[in-house]
């Protein structure tokens, strides 16, 4: 088998017509593929919708295999991708969410760009936003953050530099890592994935062209993720990846998020910060901050200052592409590179 679609479902009634026509209409040439669903506990009518398409897409010469998890038991996104990948073959994954759509060329056009790599690239493309004009930041990040930055600007509040509904994969790339992270709610299970990837020498592909349609709506999966349980994951990895190696940094940001930044670090980690930084010449001035010292808490005060006088290596806790450019421009004026002078913390 060369391609296995992973699909999650938990109550995809809305979306299961729309989704599976998407992969009828595929153009795959000579390739092979299976789909691989698992149906983690529906208690809408998903089980109905899937027998019929099961049928559909078999009299379409596709295979089609089924996994079910308890009745009224979901046990989330990470085990349902798992339990999907259980029951496939292909040498390729290739996960889809339910409520998304994959364009006609996306199976041929990742498997050609993931069969001229080698086999520990994760594999992408750009995506369309529906409706459209939703979460256009968002979108315009993903699309548009330049190929060689795509291993760089790992630790945004955006998540994968390649977005997860895209992910394109050899096999041995999932039981490399081992599968998804299986906590039922309230974990990033694919941010987990993709730092795990990265830990393992696994690199990122991006196919230039829109091959999915991205469905933003507030039911997603998404949406049940605490964003503080976001936060501590990417700070997680700040410290143990980027931070254990500075002496010193400054912090790039003297508002609400970069004092939570410097909140959130460890006591080693808040002694090297050496300044805040802000464009902000009103800020400029002493930071006092609570520390714990010897099991008594007294104050120790940071310097606030201009982001000209910066020092090398910075943490920008600044949202990018809010200030039409400004706030761009001022960084370039310093002449830094990305990811060994600054990481972007957003």
């Amino acid at each position: 088998m060369d391609i296995s679609i992973i699909i999650p479902i938990y109550n995809g009634e809305k979306f299961i017509d729309s989704c599976f026509n998407s992969i009828l209409y595929q153009e795959i040439a000579n390739l092979n593929v299976e789909i691989c669903v698992c149906n983690d506990g529906s208690i809408d009518n998903t089980p109905n919708l899937l027998s019929n398409w099961e049928n559909i897409l078999k009299s379409h010469n596709f295979t089609f295999k089924l996994i079910n998890h308890p009745f009224g038991q979901p046990l989330g996104c990470g085990k349902s991708k798992n339990s999907a990948v259980s029951i496939s073959t292909g040498k390729y994954l290739c996960f889809q969410d339910v409520d998304d759509l994959m364009f006609p060329h996306r199976l041929i056009e990742q498997y050609n760009a993931a069969s001229e790599l080698t086999n520990n690239y994760i594999v992408g493309s750009r995506i369309v936003r529906e409706p459209k004009n939703s979460t256009v930041r968002y979108t315009n990040w993903a699309n548009n953050l330049d190929d060689n930055k795509l291993d760089v600007q790992i630790f945004t509040s955006n998540g994968p530099t390649i977005i997860m509904p895209t992910w394109f994969m050899h096999r041995s790339i999932f039981h490399k890592i081992g599968g998804f992270s299986e906590k039922v709610k309230g974990e990033p299970e694919d941010l987990i994935f993709f730092y795990n990837h990265l830990d393992l020498g696994g690199k990122l592909h991006r196919v230039n062209q829109v091959l999915v349609s991205y469905t933003y709506h507030t039911n997603c999966t998404t949406h049940s993720i605490h964003e503080d349980i976001i936060w501590d994951v990417r700070i997680k990895r700040l410290q143990e990846k980027i931070l254990i190696d500075w002496k010193e940094f400054t912090i790039w940001n003297a508002g609400k998020q970069g004092r939570k930044l410097f909140k959130s670090l460890s006591e080693e980690n808040q002694k090297k910060v050496i300044a805040l930084c802000d464009v902000d010449s009103n800020k400029v001035g002493k930071y006092y901050t609570p520390f714990d010292l010897n099991l008594r808490i007294s104050k120790k005060p940071i310097e606030i200052i201009h982001f000209s006088k910066a020092k090398a290596p910075i943490i920008i806790c600044v949202k990018m592409d809010m200030t039409n450019g400004v706030f761009e421009d001022n960084l370039n004026s310093l002449n830094l590179q990305e990811g060994k002078d600054y990481i972007i913390f957003s």
